[in-house]
């Protein structure tokens, strides 16, 4: 029995969710760990089963070079396509690493194509996975991508800490895939002539509008918080409560803070949260010292943002006169609307029409490899429907149904780049009007 491209792909998908598979069905493959290792590993005996040349640059991320323009004096300049295999803590298996995989089977495709002369190309492809795009044990999210593009500083990155101390230079390392931006397996970046990527939509607009496929045109403005609540360690039980300094409590009022603020704009226009928290001593008997915590806030509208961000410094001072503690606010990791190329769009919505298929623009409220590389290289953002719009979590689900329309419609679109669909095209793009 012959095995049909899109069953190959899901094989391959449902073998690698086995990797750190969690009990409840979700996956645990964070950053530059032996889970995300071993998901490294399986991407490049993919590669390499099919000759394929694969290389890891300065910062971990892992590329897989497609050959499919003959001849030339050199390397032909590449489409990039690809997302990122590395999860939340206790995240979902379909977040990323469905985009890699995707992007892998595509590829293979289309090589094929190539081959037996039914279609050229202009451009090699290459298919990449992208260190810590999820950000949950170094932050910031987006690491290797936005270092390939150059919006961060690949020795800085290099030298962030997870809670445990270890550095990302050292958990690469550590993996076996720090690797060098002159291995000659890694594109430049002023070689690549546009990048694609496909991901599950971590909403609910498409399966509630019984939608296939989003095209994305625009992201949300994004802004985070670095929060230290500073009082002093005392015992538990023999302190008076009067003479207590507890951090816990402080930061109790800031979490609080942080959905009040969502009632203070029209619904659905903001969203906040606090995503992750350190507490020092954290011991059963000491009051705390030290609470960290990480605040997120994002809108479409930057006002929107700017002005929840000034409210919430000015409470953080009445949080201060009233507990008698210390709280420091500090901006990091702030991220503007990004606009998608139109002709990237309407790609898109050609390759939907051309299969029969309904589609509708949007944007994308969490952030994207694709946000980061569309400041380097013409960049397209596709969306597959996600399950009740649940996402990072170990329930997060996408029926094979809509991850193989997703896996078609991404192999029509690469080929169309590849043959200069995007040549010429200005990014990032322009607010629509």
């Amino acid at each position: 029995m012959t095995t049909t491209p899109e069953d190959a792909f899901l094989s391959d998908f449902h073998e690698v969710a086995t990797i750190g598979a969690t009990d409840a069905g979700g996956v645990e493959r964070q950053a530059a760990t032996p889970m995300d290792m071993e998901t490294r590993n399986w991407f490049k005996a993919f590669a390499q089963e099919r000759g394929w040349e694969t290389g890891v640059d300065g910062i971990g991320n892992l590329f897989a070079r497609v050959p499919l323009v003959a001849g030339g004096d050199g390397p032909a300049d590449v489409i990039l396509a690809g997302s990122h295999l590395d999860s939340q803590p206790k995240g979902g298996r379909f977040d990323g690493a469905y985009g890699v995989i995707a992007a892998l089977h595509a590829a293979a495709q289309i090589e094929r194509r190539v081959r037996d002369g039914e279609i050229a190309a202009k451009y090699d492809l290459v298919v990449v996975d992208w260190f810590n795009e999820e950000g949950g044990r170094f932050p910031p999210s987006i690491m290797g991508s936005s270092v390939y593009a150059g919006l961060m500083d690949r020795d800085q990155m290099l030298q962030v800490k997870d809670l445990e101390g270890v550095s990302v230079r050292d958990a690469l390392e550590g993996i076996g895939y720090l690797g060098s931006d002159e291995d000659p397996g890694v594109p430049r970046v002023d070689t690549v002539r546009g990048y694609a990527e496909i991901h599950i939509e971590q909403g609910r607009i498409l399966e509630r509008e019984g939608l296939p496929l989003g095209a994305v045109d625009s992201s949300w403005y994004t802004q985070k918080l670095d929060i230290e609540v500073l009082g002093e360690q005392s015992h538990t039980g023999a302190t008076a409560m009067a003479d207590r300094h507890d951090a816990l409590v402080g930061a109790s009022h800031v979490i609080l803070l942080f959905q009040e603020i969502c009632e203070r704009f029209p619904e659905e226009t903001l969203v906040s949260s606090v995503g992750q928290v350190t507490v020092e001593p954290n011991s059963p008997i000491v009051v705390n010292s030290r609470v960290h915590l990480v605040g997120d806030l994002r809108a479409n509208d930057p006002q929107i943002v700017k002005d929840a961000r000034d409210w919430m410094l000015d409470e953080f001072k009445k949080v201060e006169e009233k507990t008698g503690l210390k709280v420091v606010a500090r901006d990091f990791d702030i991220r503007p609307n990004r606009y998608y190329p139109i002709e990237g769009v309407e790609l898109q919505e050609k390759v939907a029409a051309d299969r029969g298929l309904d589609i509708r623009r949007m944007q994308t409220m969490a952030g994207h490899d694709s946000v980061a590389m569309n400041t380097a290289t013409p960049s397209v953002m596709m969306f597959i429907p996600s399950f009740e719009g649940v996402s990072h979590c170990e329930r997060e689900f996408t029926s094979d149904e809509d991850m193989v329309t997703g896996v078609q419609a991404l192999t029509d679109v690469l080929v169309r780049m590849l043959d200069g669909a995007l040549d010429d095209v200005a990014y990032p793009g322009t607010p629509p009007a």
